[in-house]
C-alpha cells in the first residue's frame, strides 16, 4: 500500500511538472503571437511611408518618408516592447524578417526563450530549467476591398444607375454612348436589366430552372455589372450591327437582347483609380529611359502607366537582364511559355516586354475585375485565383500583392481595401 501510495506521489510530481513545462510553453507562445503582432501592426502603419519620396520640392526632405531600416527597426521595438510589457525580455537578434531584403518587407517573425523549472527528481527539492521556445510569424496581407472579392464572384464596387437599373461606372458611361447613337438612328433603348446579385439571380432561377435562358446562381455574368439586357425587339439587330464600335459584346446567339461591356478592364469600378495613361502620372522611382515604353504600352492597353511601374519595381527593380531562380526572365519576369502565349519573342527587350506585360495585365483584369486579383494571378498563375477568387494563401504572391499596392497606394492610384494584420504561424 505504502509503495503504491508512493508511486502515485511521483507520478503526481512528474505529471506537475510536465504541467509546468507545457504551461510556461504555452505563456511563451502567446507572447510570442502578441509581439509579432504588434510588429506587423507597427509596419501597417509605416507601410506607406515607404513608398513616399525621400525629397520634396528643392529637396527639402519629406517627413512622410521612412527608410527601409529605419522601417524594421521600429517594427522591431514594437515587437520587443510588446514582449516586455508581457513578462519576457526579448533580444534584437529573436526578431527576425523573413522577406526582410525585399523594397517593401510585410512580415515579421519572433522567437520567445523562456524555461520551465522542474524537480531534478520526483520528490527532490532542488530544481532545475527547462528551455522553452515559442516562435510567431505576422504579415501584412492585402484586403480585396472591390470586384472579385468573395468566391461567388459578385461585383462589390459602386454603381451607377442607367433608368433606375445599376451597372457599373465604366458600364453605364459606354451605355450612354450607344444610347445617342441609338437616338440618332431612330431607335429608343430600353434597360430591361442590369446588374443582378447572386440572391437575385437565384430567385430567377427558381422561378425558370431552364440554364440556357437563365444561368444558375454565381454562373450569370450580370452579376459582374457590365452585363444588359436591351430592349425593344425592334433594336435588336441594329444593337447586334453596332454594339461592337462602342464596346459591346452580343454574348449569345440565343439571347438577342444581351449585350456585355468588355472594354476598359482597368477602371475605377474594378478597384483601380483610372489615372491617366501619360508619363507625368509616373512616381519618381521609374528611370526616364522607361517612361516613353511605359506610357505608350499603358495607353495602348488602357492599362494605367502607374501599376505597370509599380509592377516593375516589385518584379526586378527595372532591371532588363533580371533571371529569377524559377527562371523568369527580363525586366518583367515573363516565364518563357507565357512569354511564347504573348508573342514576346525577346523577353530581356525592356520595351517588348513592357508591351506584353501590359497585354497580359489588360487580360487578367478582364477575367478578375480587381487589380488586387490580377496581380496575384500575374504572379501565380491564374489557377489558383480562379479556384479560390481570392489572393491565394501564397507567402511570396500575397507579399508581392502587398507591395504593389503599397506602391500604388502612395500614388492614389488603387482603392483596393488596403493592409490587415494576421498570424501565420
Amino acid at each position: 500500500m505504502l509503495g503504491a501510495i508512493a508511486v502515485l506521489i511521483a507520478l503526481g510530481t512528474v505529471l506537475a511538472s510536465f504541467g509546468e513545462a507545457f504551461g510556461t510553453r504555452g505563456r511563451a507562445q502567446r507572447v510570442a503571437d502578441v509581439a509579432a503582432v504588434s510588429g506587423a501592426r507597427r509596419m501597417s502603419d509605416l507601410y506607406p511611408g515607404l513608398f513616399e519620396p525621400a525629397y520634396i520640392r528643392r529637396g527639402s526632405p519629406n517627413p512622410r518618408h521612412i527608410d527601409r531600416g529605419r522601417y524594421l527597426a521600429l517594427a522591431r521595438e514594437a515587437a520587443m516592447r510588446a514582449a516586455s510589457r508581457n513578462g519576457v525580455s526579448v533580444q534584437p537578434g529573436d526578431v527576425t524578417f523573413p522577406d526582410g531584403s525585399s523594397f517593401a518587407p510585410t512580415r515579421v517573425a519572433v522567437v520567445v526563450r523562456d524555461a520551465a523549472s522542474v524537480p531534478v527528481a520526483p520528490g527532490a527539492v532542488r530544481r532545475t530549467a527547462i528551455r522553452v521556445r515559442a516562435r510567431a510569424e505576422a504579415e501584412l496581407a492585402p484586403v480585396v476591398g472591390t470586384g472579385f472579392a468573395t468566391g461567388d464572384g459578385e461585383y462589390r464596387g459602386p454603381f451607377a444607375y442607367r433608368q433606375g437599373k445599376p451597372m457599373r461606372p465604366d458600364t453605364a458611361l459606354a451605355f450612354d454612348r450607344l444610347e445617342r447613337a441609338a437616338e440618332s438612328a431612330g431607335i429608343h433603348l430600353i434597360v430591361v436589366s442590369a446588374y443582378r446579385s447572386n440572391a437575385e439571380q437565384a430567385a430567377l432561377f427558381s422561378r425558370h430552372p431552364d440554364p440556357k435562358w437563365v444561368a444558375p446562381p454565381g454562373r450569370s455574368l450580370h452579376r459582374l455589372g457590365t452585363e444588359l439586357d436591351l430592349g425593344p425587339q425592334s433594336a435588336w439587330n441594329w444593337l447586334v450591327a453596332n454594339c461592337e464600335r462602342f464596346g459591346f459584346i452580343h454574348r449569345y446567339p440565343w439571347e438577342p437582347w444581351h449585350f456585355g461591356y468588355g472594354r476598359n478592364p482597368g477602371s475605377a469600378s474594378v478597384g483601380f483609380g483610372g489615372r491617366s495613361h501619360d508619363a507625368s502620372t509616373l512616381q519618381s522611382f521609374v528611370p526616364p529611359q522607361y517612361a516613353a515604353p511605359l506610357a505608350q504600352a499603358a495607353q495602348r492597353w488602357n492599362i494605367s502607366a502607374a501599376l505597370l511601374a509599380a509592377q516593375l519595381y516589385a518584379e526586378s527593380n527595372f532591371n532588363p537582364f533580371a533571371v529569377s531562380g524559377a527562371g523568369a526572365q527580363g525586366i518583367a519576369q515573363f516565364m518563357p511559355g507565357t512569354a511564347s502565349a504573348y508573342g514576346l519573342r525577346n523577353p530581356f527587350d525592356p520595351g517588348d516586354s513592357i508591351d506584353a506585360q501590359a497585354h497580359l495585365m489588360h487580360d487578367l483584369l478582364a477575367r478578375f475585375a480587381s487589380v488586387p486579383l490580377a496581380l496575384a494571378a500575374y504572379n501565380a498563375g491564374p489557377a489558383p485565383v480562379a479556384r479560390c477568387g481570392c489572393v491565394p494563401p501564397i507567402p511570396e504572391t500575397q507579399a508581392y500583392v502587398a507591395r504593389i499596392l503599397g506602391l500604388l497606394g502612395a500614388a492614389g492610384d488603387v482603392g483596393a481595401g488596403g493592409l490587415t494584420v494576421r498570424l501565420v504561424a
